[in-house]
């Protein structure tokens, strides 16, 4: 995986699309098949799709350009971070405390790239969105 949360999002979108790429022949007699065993195929694939259209909102909202300090922000988290990791297991019991304070610091800290990856995440969104659709039809 990369180093932030961006860069991992486009690498898993990249590989599903790959997939897509190369199996959507395969894949798509195969869904057709199962509608007959499995009617709820659909409803897979509309809520990918529902979910794909959220995360490209997300993503296209992202504007961090006019955020003063967010550089400094990010290492703040970085830290945070570190300190999250270390305390963890001291504190056992607190485990999903830490896990959604690391989440959070997670996102601040990859936020600084987003507009380096932005156009490329939406572009592999529209590409799955584009192969999901043809499944459905």
């Amino acid at each position: 995986m990369a180093d932030n949360l961006f860069e991992d999002l486009k690498e898993v979108l990249q590989e599903f699309k790959d997939f897509l790429d190369d199996k959507i022949g395969v894949i798509q007699p195969a869904v057709a098949a199962l509608r007959s065993i499995i009617p709820q195929i659909d409803e897979l694939l509309d809520k990918l799709i529902e979910l794909m259209g959220k995360l490209k909102t997300e993503v296209q909202n992202l504007d961090v350009s006019s955020i003063p300090g967010l550089g400094d922000a990010a290492e703040f988290t970085s830290q945070i971070k570190g300190f999250v990791d270390s305390a963890k297991a001291l504190l056992p019991d607190s485990s999903d405390d830490f896990d959604a304070v690391s989440d959070i610091a997670d996102v601040v800290s990859s936020l600084p790239s987003i507009d380096d990856v932005k156009a490329e995440i939406i572009s592999l969104i529209d590409a799955i969105t584009a192969h999901l659709n043809t499944l459905k039809s």
